[in-house]
């Protein structure tokens, strides 16, 4: 009699993508949320200048995002992590994500203010991708009865989006100066 091959490799617990996106939503947006305090606080001389200075040259921490984005990126497709592992690094793919794109306004007006309005826009689009991916139903679940629902949502949304961008653009004009004068008075 013969007997059944035994399965000898561990019972790996894989994760799924929505896990591994909440994952990485809760390090992105608590990495912005940080960073902004941190640069606040040291700007308004509230705590030491943590800054890091090369050579009389301010490195800002999106290079700091982009060296981890680049080292997790090549983790992930070289160790092709899972279980706990896959939970971390996509927490730390958040985090890079976060002091990326905390400072996305530089990249695109290098020299440019930390205040843009350009860095805040980029993070809230980053955010709704990962909680879209983390929390959207599969697309094999979604049935024809969803169809309205999800009408109504995208609905909600878009005019979230616009009261958002409006309410940004007035906060903008009132406390956007304030914030400059603090950054050029911080400058050295």
């Amino acid at each position: 009699m013969i007997s059944p091959p035994v399965n000898t490799e561990p019972t790996i617990h894989r994760e799924t993508a929505h896990r591994l996106a909440r994952r990485a939503l809760f390090g992105f947006i608590l990495t912005f949320v940080l960073a902004r305090v941190f640069v606040f606080l040291i700007m308004s001389k509230a705590m030491p200048n943590m800054y890091f200075f090369m050579h009389g040259t301010h490195v800002h921490h999106l290079n700091y995002g982009i060296f981890l984005l680049a080292t997790v990126g090549g983790y992930s497709i070289f160790r092709r992590p899972i279980g706990r592992t896959a939970e971390i690094t996509a927490l730390l793919y958040g985090v890079a994500m976060g002091l990326t794109f905390d400072e996305f306004g530089m990249w695109l007006h290098l020299g440019g203010s930390y205040w843009q309005r350009a860095s805040v826009d980029a993070v809230i689009v980053v955010t709704a991708l990962f909680g879209l991916v983390a929390f959207a139903r599969s697309l094999k679940r979604f049935e024809a009865r969803h169809f309205w629902a999800f009408i109504v949502l995208l609905a909600v949304l878009m005019g979230f989006g616009v009261v958002l961008y409006t309410t940004g653009n007035r906060l903008g004009d009132v406390v956007g100066p304030t914030l400059h004068d603090l950054e050029a008075a911080s400058s050295p």
